[in-house]
């Protein structure tokens, strides 16, 4: 009678370990694809991402490179002051995106090329994201939106 209580209580461990392995294996696969990491221009420049990597661009849009394709096909440049990185979106920009304005995108590199596939603009005229804005003031481009 000890020892089958002994068995049992081994297997609800082995089973409650296998099932505490599996949960984590699933959580980790789950925010494989939903943890994007926030880069300037500059850091992609320095250190350019792995191909099919998922990640975050933030910077201005650069002035005069907003350029609106056929249908939805919008391109554009991004800048933090010390490098200049093209990006090409297809789709609806949000209303407040435009010319040196603040930006945040989801996306990957394609042969140089950003393609976004998420563009985020600030929702009022003083906001940046906090990203956005440390990378700048690291730059030194940063312009405070109250003066």
């Amino acid at each position: 009678m000890k020892n089958l209580k002994k068995k049992r209580r081994i297997q609800v461990l082995a089973a409650a370990g296998v099932s505490l392995v599996l949960a984590t294996g699933l959580i980790g696969f789950g925010f494989k694809d939903g943890i994007n990491f926030f880069r300037s221009p500059s850091e992609i420049v320095a250190a350019p991402p792995a191909a099919g990597e998922v990640f975050r661009l933030g910077g201005l849009v650069e002035t005069g490179t907003l350029v609106r394709g056929q249908g939805e096909e919008i391109t554009f440049a991004v800048t933090d002051g010390g490098a200049s990185i093209p990006v090409k979106f297809t789709g609806v920009l949000p209303d407040l995106f435009g010319e040196d304005k603040g930006m945040v995108g989801t996306g990957t590199m394609v042969d140089g090329v950003f393609m976004a596939r998420e563009i985020l603009a600030k929702h009022d005229e003083n906001y940046m994201p906090k990203e956005v804005t440390d990378a700048l003031k690291e730059q030194g481009v940063y312009r405070d939106p109250n003066s």
